[in-house]
């Protein structure tokens, strides 16, 4: 029986950051550290109201994006401007938890978010006020799993960063330590 690797994010965050956390914060204990839950990643596809097959290329690269397998969402009201009728395929989305999430985010700061053009860093004002991030990306084609020759059209995605910390500084100095570029204004 093999051992598995521990995603060096992970590894790091125990070790390093933890402690330093708990010392500049002064936290109680270990437990009280603010923590990644987990992340979700949503590519909306307006354009499957008109066409579902569209629907199963985002799903095909999503899953390539995160290595999971991605849920389909489906209308929740009938909205008569937009054509949307309830019950209708309109997104895909992947909740990461555990070693995924790790890796997923050790991707995402290392390699994705180097390749977008002209990029100066994160903006800090996307909390929303409980110690979660939600963060914009224009196009799948930033991350390298997804082959450029085989994509019909650009989708833009929203990745959800779901934090312990109960306020947006604990949250950003988490996700700071974790690899995160945010601006500095």
């Amino acid at each position: 029986m093999s051992a598995t690797a521990v995603p060096r994010i992970k590894e790091s965050y125990y070790k390093e950051i933890v402690p330093r956390l708990m010392k500049e914060r002064s936290y109680p204990s270990v437990m009280a550290v603010p923590r990644l839950l987990k992340v979700v990643v949503n590519m909306g596809v307006g354009e499957a109201t008109q066409n579902v097959k569209l629907l199963d290329s985002a799903v095909t690269e999503l899953g390539q994006i995160t290595g999971q397998k991605p849920t389909i969402r489906r209308a929740k009201k009938s909205v008569a401007s937009f054509r949307l009728r309830e019950g209708m395929p309109i997104a895909a989305a992947v909740t990461l938890r555990g070693d995924r999430m790790y890796e997923f985010v050790d991707r995402l700061c290392n390699v994705a978010l180097p390749r977008v053009r002209d990029f100066r860093g994160l903006p800090t004002n996307s909390f929303d006020g409980r110690g979660n991030y939600t963060l914009g990306l224009k196009d799948q084609i930033l991350f390298p799993e997804v082959d450029y020759a085989k994509v019909d059209n650009l989708r833009g995605m929203n990745v959800t960063f779901v934090t312990t910390a109960r306020t947006d500084e604990e949250s950003k100095d988490l996700l700071a330590s974790l690899g995160m570029p945010f601006r500095t204004q």
